[in-house]
């Protein structure tokens, strides 16, 4: 069985860790190997973006001033990978909380139907509540409101008369304040 020859892009590639690795050689061994790791996966993740990994290498530096910066103080900084986002499910309620639960129980009452969507959308946004939480929001606040309207319908009264507009106002005030409270339990630590 015969094997074709490394291309002359893979062949710099691998020069580069052998002399990165024969330049770590006095490192010890867990800093030599998250070194070579993160090296790898920087010139993996760049080369992917550019079509010359001569340009990916030159922004990394020889790799004797590369292992020098290790030396000096852990890894260099233009090598460090964003690691995953930290979860923070216990997390206090923030600002943005206090402005959904606010809007979505007194901002219904005072600008019925914009308090109410501006508090749906401010929570909508939050990292705070899971997708579950938010659709429950957003069913207790325009649920009722359809449903009145539905049943006004049914019942022949106008949506603009006095008591179709009463129905609908108090609908919206209802099923927003239950979604502001249901919110605002949700969010406790």
């Amino acid at each position: 069985m015969t094997t074709a020859p490394p291309a002359h892009d893979d062949v710099l590639v691998l020069d580069y860790l052998a002399s990165l690795w024969a330049a770590a050689a006095d490192l010890p061994p867990e800093t030599r190997d998250e070194l070579m790791n993160t090296v790898a996966g920087y010139i993996a993740m760049r080369r992917d973006l550019a079509d010359d990994p001569s340009r990916v290498l030159g922004r990394l530096g020889p790799p004797d001033q590369l292992v020098a910066a290790v030396r000096r103080s852990g890894a260099p900084t233009h090598l460090r990978l964003p690691g995953p986002p930290a979860a923070t499910p216990a997390a206090p309620a923030g600002g943005s909380e206090r402005v959904a639960v606010g809007l979505l129980t007194a901002g219904a009452v005072a600008l019925p139907m914009v308090g109410q969507a501006a508090g749906l959308m401010v929570a909508t946004v939050s990292p705070r509540w899971t997708p579950v939480q938010k659709a429950a929001a957003w069913l207790l606040a325009t649920g009722p409101v359809l449903g009145a309207m539905f049943l006004l319908t049914l019942a022949g009264v106008a949506l603009l008369s006095g008591l179709g507009f009463l129905m609908v106002y108090a609908a919206a005030c209802t099923g927003s304040i239950a979604a502001g409270l249901t919110l605002h339990a949700c969010a406790r630590p």
